[in-house]
């Protein structure tokens, strides 16, 4: 007989680390989901920009079911087909060369830094151990990648952290200057900062940051966990900016839900990585490479990343005409499918309220922070969707405005 479970019981037997919202979702299709009491919600969240197909897409299941049926992991002392194909899928899609499979965004940072340090070491010498990074970037939650993730709430209770990483201000090429030099190993940057606030960088800033790296001889490091894999209306972001990294990690949406991350690389950088100086248990498991493999088939077309660009306009043409009865943001910016509603006087700090008010309504958002709204629904979220979706929200956007009002 299966438990009957509530919300309250996560507060009883979980670790508190989380606080999750006030319903529990049973079931998915699409870009809708339902709770425990049959609520429907528009999922404009995505599960962190994570179900860039939805829930339950057909074709996922399929391949998971398809590969589920035959094994489902031996270890990294075994290779498998799926594998194999979904690395030589991502080679022939971008700059890299090798791959490297891990199973979350944090373990692909991980990866990436382990890396830019030892190919320094290997090449220059110990003193080049320098890592730049830039203030309110998120990397991730080992104690390497909270370090680099420039938001000191995330890491400060967790000291003595890794030492030889500086922040610089995001966007600016003169503060990124001042820091890197001939001790510097890697430059990481998010190509847009998700959990800072979905801010972009701008072209000049991420020619600047390669033009800095190849002079000092430093890894250039994006991290498109959160951008990646169509996210913003290209395959990769760095594909918008005409600027190649060394080294890219990707995670979230590979998946399409189910757990993977990526590191690739160029063969010079992937040389200094022999056997037996990183690895992953479940990493490049063949369920997960099955799953990943799907979810690039379908998403790395033409059709696919033009719909993300135009799923965008959709999106900001109608934010644009609720702020405009509203005056709710002073701001709405991103990429794709990753948008930021930056709130306006006097509803700065509200941005956990207003996702609050929009679940009641039925819509799940995101928050970037205390002061910006986002949003990162799946990338084929149906125009029927986002219109039902954007009127929910807008109902929790008029019932906020009048909570202030009043």
């Amino acid at each position: 007989m299966s438990l009957s479970v509530t919300r309250e019981n996560f507060d009883e037997w979980m670790m508190p680390v989380y606080a999750p919202a006030a319903f529990i979702p049973v079931r998915g299709e699409g870009s809708r989901l339902w709770d425990q009491q049959g609520k429907e919600y528009i999922d404009f969240a995505g599960g962190i920009a994570v179900n860039a197909l939805g829930h339950a897409h057909p074709a996922l299941r399929q391949a998971l079911n398809d590969q589920a049926a035959k094994f489902w992991h031996t270890g990294n002392g075994y290779t498998n087909e799926p594998a194999l194909r979904l690395a030589k899928r991502l080679i022939d899609a971008t700059f890299a060369d090798r791959v490297f499979f891990c199973n979350s965004g944090a373990e692909a940072n991980e990866a990436a830094l382990k890396l830019a340090r030892k190919y320094a070491h290997d090449r220059s010498g110990a003193y080049k151990s320098g890592i730049v990074a830039f203030k309110n970037a998120f990397h991730g939650r080992t104690l390497f990648t909270v370090s680099a993730g420039g938001q000191p709430a995330y890491s400060q209770d967790f000291a003595p952290l890794p030492p030889d990483i500086r922040h610089a201000v995001y966007n600016d090429l003169a503060s990124a200057s001042e820091l890197v030099d001939d001790t510097t190993c890697a430059v990481i940057v998010e190509p847009m900062q998700g959990e800072g606030g979905v801010v972009p960088a701008t072209r000049e800033f991420l020619q600047g940051l390669r033009a800095l790296c190849d002079r000092h001889n430093a890894l250039l490091i994006f991290d498109e966990v959160q951008t990646g894999v169509g996210r913003t209306g290209e395959l990769y972001a760095y594909m918008h900016y005409g600027v190649t990294p060394d080294l890219l990690s990707t995670a979230k949406a590979l998946g399409g839900g189910f757990p993977i991350g990526a590191l690739l690389a160029t063969e010079d950088c992937a040389s200094v990585m022999t056997v037996g100086t990183h690895g992953t248990t479940y990493g490049g498991n063949p369920l997960a490479t099955a799953v990943a493999g799907e979810v690039l088939n379908i998403i790395n077309t033409p059709a696919m990343l033009n719909g993300v660009k135009q799923r965008h306009d959709w999106f900001v043409e109608r934010l644009q005409a609720i702020n405009a009865r509203t005056g709710l943001f002073k701001e709405i910016r991103g990429l794709g499918l990753l948008i930021g509603c930056v709130l306006a006087e006097p509803f700065t700090g509200k941005a956990k309220q207003i996702s609050l008010e929009a679940a009641r309504a039925g819509v799940m958002v995101l928050i970037a922070g205390a002061n910006v709204v986002r949003f990162a629904p799946a990338l084929n979220v149906s125009e029927e969707e986002v219109q039902t979706g954007l009127d929910r929200f807008a109902q929790a956007c008029d019932h906020i405005k009048a909570e202030v009002s009043s």
